[in-house]
């Protein structure tokens, strides 16, 4: 499973790319707007420092303002994924860009209906958002099952990237099921390392050391 981190803080991101742990990123205007810096700045210097794709957002809610600004951004790198929300107006823009080559994530999926949709209009990525789903008392797991299932079931291309993503669990959880692709905040992904009983495995082993007066250098 791919590892996409889900921050706009370059610092965060270069941390984890370093170490192996970055595939691609995932922004959206309010990320940007945290760091306080300009969203096309931002996002050429995220695309300049990782390989994968790095998702942008639009922010017109019309397929027409939508296909302009995906064309903008598509612009700053070759890496560059167009996200645009899981509307019919976005479902337009989704087949346009795509027809021209672009990258395009299709964001706020919360039904296997919308991302068969998502898979039909030929987006690269879909993103079901598992957290939310689970906010409202519904399995966010189940609707990564059912789109594998029905992905796998006609051979649509299009990679599920498991968004809203709330804890380690999760990310272990979707690599169970078959995501493609998870995307997670820094913290999150880190957590991944955490065990109680290696901690206590460790302190353990320290104690040993210290108490046999080991060094190496």
């Amino acid at each position: 499973m791919k590892f996409f981190v889900d921050t706009a803080e370059i610092d965060q991101i270069k941390e984890l790319n370093d170490l192996g742990m970055v595939d691609g990123v995932t922004t959206n205007p309010s990320l940007i707007a945290k760091s306080g810096r300009d969203i096309l700045e931002v996002t050429k210097e995220i695309c300049d420092l990782v390989d994968g794709p790095v998702s942008a957002e639009v922010v017109a809610l019309d397929a027409e303002g939508m296909i302009a600004e995906g064309r903008k951004l598509a612009k700053i790198a070759d890496n560059i994924a167009v996200k645009v929300p899981l509307t019919w107006a976005g479902l337009q823009a989704c087949k346009t860009l795509t027809d021209e080559g672009t990258m395009v994530n299709v964001t706020l999926c919360f039904s296997a209906n919308q991302a068969l949709l998502a898979a039909k209009a030929g987006a690269t990525f879909i993103s079901p958002f598992i957290g939310r789903l689970d906010d409202i008392n519904i399995d966010g797991l189940d609707l990564i099952e059912d789109i594998r299932t029905i992905y796998d079931n006609y051979g649509f291309e299009t990679q599920i990237l498991a968004a809203s993503i709330r804890s380690a669990n999760h990310m272990s959880d979707c690599a169970k099921i078959g995501a493609d692709v998870a995307t997670a905040p820094p913290a999150v992904i880190k957590a991944m390392a955490n065990h109680v009983l290696t901690d206590k495995g460790l302190a353990g082993f320290m104690a040993d050391i210290e108490k046999a007066g080991i060094k190496i250098l």
